[in-house]
């Protein structure tokens, strides 16, 4: 029997009522399909998720960290296979290890004209990763949730054009944008967040401007 974390079951049992902010909200046509696995296990410091660095030499979010995943071919059938799949090309992963709990509403990333589905899966039998997808991944981490809520990790980042959102600095990563904002909803819904400073505004360091 697969014993899951009570605060990943609560997450699942409200994951299609978690609110989607105005600026992730799918139009009603147009876009790929996409999809990302959040992957959550229970690790040496703790429960973790796995975030991939995407490569420098990418075309797009070059650089940046992120959930596994990319676009719905025909063959996968849905988001739940195409997550998994996209999982295990770049990280290496084995799909027989992650038990797939919940599927969050659809978000919508206007940079790459992707729906993204975002896909919950535990980590029931962890296997070794690594960027196993150098042309698209840079490095892999488990990053413990006991960083992420950490308030000394934790801010907010304002972009030229205005925009504000939450960022994480783990790991030696700047994580921002749309991971960063499933991140802070998850560990919200879960019951997982601590008080951080939320008027700790940043401006977006240059080099992450530059390779936007």
């Amino acid at each position: 029997m697969i014993v899951v974390p009570d605060w990943l079951d609560r997450l699942a049992a409200q994951a299609v009522r978690i609110p989607v902010p105005e600026g992730l909200r799918p139009p009603e046509r147009g876009g790929r399909r996409a999809a990302v696995l959040l992957l959550f296990g229970e690790g040496p410091l703790g429960p973790d998720v796995l975030l991939i660095q995407r490569s420098t030499r990418g075309r797009r979010h070059a650089g940046q960290p992120a959930f596994p995943g990319g676009g719905v071919d025909p063959d996968d059938g849905g988001p739940v296979r195409a997550a998994l799949r996209e999982a295990a090309e770049e990280t290496g992963l084995d799909p027989a290890g992650v038990t797939v709990l919940c599927s969050m509403p659809e978000l919508y990333v206007w940079r790459s004209d992707n729906r993204v589905t975002p896909v919950v899966g535990w980590w029931h039998e962890p296997s070794a990763v690594h960027a196993a997808s150098p042309d698209e991944v840079d490095s892999v981490e488990r990053v413990p949730i006991a960083e992420l809520v950490d308030a000394d990790n934790r801010l907010t980042l304002r972009h030229p054009s205005g925009f504000a959102g939450p960022a994480f600095r783990v790991r030696g990563m700047l994580v921002w944008g749309f991971t960063a904002m499933v991140l802070d909803a998850v560990l919200r819904e879960a019951g997982l967040e601590r008080p951080w400073d939320r008027d700790r505004v940043e401006p977006m360091p240059p080099d992450v401007l530059a390779r936007g």
